[in-house]
């Protein structure tokens, strides 16, 4: 049973920086493209960022390039978001998702929430202005 758990949210301030973790288990984690996502109150899911499985390519929404970096560590099953620079409308709770690298998306990451198959339960990230 696949197993996402994020954890690092908290309220902060504009203009500082968080961790979030998301870490896996169920899933050959080496093997999938992982993807953040996050939703505000009364809006739709939206994508953050995404990392191949390797690691070596990673894909961010305009909103955040330049202020999150997305990471992964494969010997612990691991994936990281850190966000710098947060403004209040960086609030919502963060999600991180799955795929499996196979088919179609051996090479292909995905940026859409539709496309990938494992979810987490979510962490809440609330920026104070």
């Amino acid at each position: 049973q696949v197993q996402l758990v994020e954890s690092g949210g908290g309220l902060v301030q504009a203009g500082g920086s968080l961790r979030l973790s998301c870490a896996a288990s169920g899933l050959t984690f080496s093997s999938a493209h992982m993807g953040w996502f996050r939703q505000a109150p009364g809006k739709e899911r939206e994508f953050v960022a995404s990392i191949n499985w390797r690691g070596g390519r990673t894909y961010y929404a305009d909103s955040v390039k330049g202020r999150f970096t997305i990471s992964r560590d494969n010997a612990k099953n691991t994936m990281y978001l850190q966000m710098n620079s947060l403004k209040p409308e960086d609030t919502a709770v963060y999600y991180c998702a799955a795929k499996y690298a196979s088919g179609t998306y051996y090479y292909t990451v995905p940026t859409r929430a539709y496309e990938y198959n494992y979810w987490g339960q979510g962490t809440q990230v609330t920026v104070s202005s």
